[in-house]
């Protein structure tokens, strides 16, 4: 397996002026030639952005260069020193369509299997993975020191994670890794220190009976790190944070009052931490939010303001299941009926309060049947409606969720051949 197929990234290899000081390139992107604003150029530990015609410098050169940018994927560059001109780097466009598997979902074979076989066959081309999913697993064996102390390794579904990974990348799959941060009870219950608390003292646990861990604590933020970066060592193309949150009920006790502005100021400071230390990984960084985060204007008393989130990510990931849309939107009392509207309309009222590109949103979509409204099952038109609602806006892809990994050609399109 080459290193590029492990890390999915296409490789690069480039001539580089002999004696270049500073180093000198340009991203571009390979279909059209056009310069690459905003790429994030990674060189070990230094970090640099491409200017407004793709320009960028580095004072040193090592033995690679990792760079992506938004819309695309991610690229390895190892310079070959020879005369000639700068160096020129060309990305390829890319806009994940996924599917998710859930912990056990990842590590069964027919779920896998069939999921696989959906890539294969229609306009699909990613998966969203539960690294560490919404009950604290992690699927596979993990060097992180906390995950095993607090019971959070295992079972083990996924026996070979470099072999999952490798093949998934030589089949061309972008692999997002999806990790549930702050809803945790592995780590809750083994260290009540680090728990959500009641106000009688006691570890809080939400409607599923699960207990979560303090948005305020670092300790919290540097396990949930750490398990990105192995993730991101592990070859994954994204890190996706989810329930990167406060919990949505009221009375609960932290290490620190709760208020709007320390609500806020937790979850941007986890994901700027989070963000700094993924960086030499050259990973994708993304965030769930709630649908209605697009929507309201403050926290939604959970630490999630569109305009503080959206600059600390490479993409923003609203949850715009017609389901969840309890109160609907103005002009759409009954979303389900609607799911174009709701998932059209949220996305113009997210680039209208952050005045992002569109490419900066990838979707949530609802593939699951209805459990608010009146059941109805999400289907071909559904689906399809959805996903032409994100696609007309020109999202930077989409996501399917169903939480029991049960997915079908329904509302997809068939996969174009060369």
């Amino acid at each position: 397996m080459t290193r590029a197929a492990l890390f999915g990234a296409a490789l690069v290899l480039v001539a580089l002026p002999r004696c270049a000081w500073p180093w000198a390139g340009q991203v571009v992107d390979v279909t059209t030639g056009q310069p690459v604003a905003g790429a994030v150029i990674t060189a070990g530990d230094m970090v640099v952005t491409s200017d407004g015609m793709g320009a960028f410098q580095l004072p040193a050169v090592g033995a690679e260069i990792r760079v992506r940018a938004v819309g695309y994927r991610r690229a390895e560059v190892r310079p070959v020193v020879a005369g000639g001109e700068s160096l020129r780097v060309p990305l390829t466009p890319f806009r994940p369509q996924a599917l998710y598997l859930s912990f056990f979902g990842i590590g069964d074979r027919r779920l896998r299997e069939r999921a696989l076989t959906l890539i294969d066959t229609t306009e699909l081309n990613a998966l969203v993975i539960d690294v560490k999913g919404d009950h604290g697993k992690i699927p596979y064996e993990t060097a992180v020191p906390l995950a095993a102390a607090v019971g959070a390794q295992g079972p083990r579904t996924v026996s070979d994670i470099r072999g999952l990974m490798g093949g998934l990348h030589e089949k061309g799959v972008y692999t997002i890794a999806r990790i549930v941060v702050f809803k945790d009870a592995p780590l809750a219950l083994a260290r009540p220190d680090l728990a959500v608390k009641t106000s009688a003292g006691g570890v809080w646990r939400d409607r599923e009976n699960l207990a979560w861990s303090d948005p305020f604590r670092r300790e919290v933020w540097d396990y949930d790190i750490a398990i990105a970066v192995e993730a991101a060592q592990y070859g994954f193309d994204e890190i996706q944070f989810d329930y990167v949150r406060f919990p949505d009920a009221p009375g609960l006790v932290y290490s620190q009052p709760s208020t709007q502005a320390s609500r806020i100021g937790a979850i941007g400071g986890f994901l700027a931490e989070a963000r700094r230390r993924l960086a030499p990984y050259n990973v994708f960084l993304s965030a769930d939010v709630f649908g209605y985060v697009c929507w309201n204007l403050n926290d939604t008393m959970i630490g999630q303001r569109l305009e503080d989130l959206a600059p600390l990510l490479d993409y923003v990931s609203p949850m715009l299941y017609p389901s969840s849309f309890q109160f609907g939107i103005p002009g759409y009392r009954n979303p389900v009926e609607h799911p174009y509207e709701i998932v059209a309309l949220s996305l113009e009222r997210a680039q209208q309060r952050t005045g992002l590109p569109a490419t900066r949103f990838r979707p949530w979509l609802q593939a699951f049947r209805d459990y608010a409204f009146d059941r109805r099952v999400f289907g071909e038109a559904e689906i399809r409606a959805e996903i032409t609602a994100a696609e007309r806006f020109g999202s930077g892809g989409w996501m399917l969720w169903n939480p029991r990994n049960e997915y079908s050609p329904d509302g997809l399109e068939g996969k174009m051949r060369p």
